[in-house]
């Protein structure tokens, strides 16, 4: 059984929105995830280019983990 290096994560979006994301994936030569990977590490970059670079320490990283995992639905 192989394991994914990155953690998962299930995005609910609209069939037309997605139609379209894949379209664009495929004019760029990406799959789908690797556009929204690339989409979602732009907006970090405009994000700390605005505010600063986010620095998370290891309490953050327990808050976050232990935050998310009470959200599943």
């Amino acid at each position: 059984m192989s394991r994914h290096k990155y953690p998962q994560y299930t995005l609910r979006i609209p069939e037309k929105a997605m139609d379209k994301l894949k379209y664009i994936a495929e004019y760029n030569g990406r799959s789908a995830n690797r556009e929204i990977e690339q989409l979602i590490l732009a907006h970090i970059a405009a994000f700390e280019k605005e505010y600063g670079e986010i620095l998370l320490t290891e309490e953050d990283y327990a808050f976050i983990r232990k935050s998310s995992l009470g959200r599943k639905s």
